[in-house]
Order: C-alpha cells, then structure tokens, then sequence
C-alpha cells in the first residue's frame, strides 16, 4: 500500500516548515538556508516485518538524509532514535544504502560498498532504495545493489516502530521522497 498519496502529508507528522509536498514528492530542507537542527517526517502508522520500496533524491551542499525505520520519536526532542537507512556522503564516502543506529548506538552497523555505491548512485537524481526487515533481519538495496545483510544480536532493540524521513542538520540540503510503498509482511 501507498504511505504518501503524491498531494498531502496525510499520515504523516513532523514539522510543516521543513516539509512539504512539491510536484508528487515529499521535500525536506531548504536549497538556500542552513538547516538548523535534524528534522524527521513519520509515518502515523507502526510497523515491524515489513519491505518498505520508494525513490529518493539528496541535492545540495549538504550531504546527509536518510529513511527512519522502527524507530521512535524522542518525547520533547526533535531526534528519533532507531535505524536508519543513510543517504549522503561522509568524508567524500558514499554512504547511501548504509544502516546507521540513529540516536541509540550512534554508529554504523554495517556500510555498503562504497565504490561500487559511487558508480551506482545518481548524484542529484532519484535513486531506488528498498528496505526489508523480517524479525531480526534486516536488508537494504539500492537501486538494485544490496548494501545491508544484517542480523540483529540485541533482543531488547525494538522490531516495531514509526517510518521516518530525515533531513540533516547544518549546510543547505533538500532531501526528496516519493512513490513511498510497504508491504506488511507475515
């Protein structure tokens, strides 16, 4: 099913300054100004084993976004905390495709091939991702390109949680999001 109708940010929550809908996507950030802080969109919804498929897009000088899954808003913060699906560059490495423990472990748990990644990913331009968790396993692609194959050892890490769309804080970015579908899982 389809999390994001192409029109509205009906099912979704987050801060309506940041995010917005512009011609069939969900855009985070801003092109000119500097980002004050981490901003994440998430999903009304909860979900655990679940393939989540949609195509995103980074531009700017900023390099950093990502895709939140079973994660959880901090109570009074503008973090959540959970994994997260990297998009961007860090030390002129590409990370897209990487699971990153956003705010919990605050490390990555495992990266994709950085130069494969380099040649793969279309720099400014839409870009496959797809992410699949069944029980502790979790999976990443994109476009076409496994990065992740990850088994969670730590039983007390939630398998369930909210879906989110990140945009990083600092230089100017503008993160973009569309054709956002799940499939639950059994």
């Amino acid at each position: 099913r389809s999390l994001f109708d192409g029109k509205t940010l009906t099912g979704w929550e987050g801060n309506e300054k940041i995010f917005r809908v512009e011609e069939g996507a969900i855009l985070a950030g801003s092109l000119q100004e500097k980002i004050p802080n981490n901003e994440f969109l998430c999903s009304q919804d909860r979900f655990g084993n679940f393939e989540l498929r949609l195509q995103a897009r980074l531009r700017g000088e900023g390099k950093n976004a990502g895709i939140q899954f079973r994660s959880e808003r901090i109570p009074n913060h503008f973090e959540v905390k959970g994994y997260q699906c990297d998009m961007g560059m860090m030390q002129s490495k590409s990370i897209w495709g990487s699971l990153y423990d956003e705010s919990r472990r605050r490390k990555f748990l495992m990266e994709g091939d950085a130069e494969k990644l380099a040649k793969l990913v279309q720099a400014d331009e839409w870009n496959d991702i797809t992410i699949r968790c069944a029980e502790n396993k979790i999976q990443i692609w994109v476009n076409d390109l496994q990065t992740v194959d990850y088994e969670e050892a730590d039983k007390e890490i939630p398998a369930t949680g909210i879906i989110g769309l990140q945009i990083h804080g600092g230089a100017p970015a503008e993160a973009a999001y569309r054709k956002i579908r799940i499939r639950e899982l059994e």
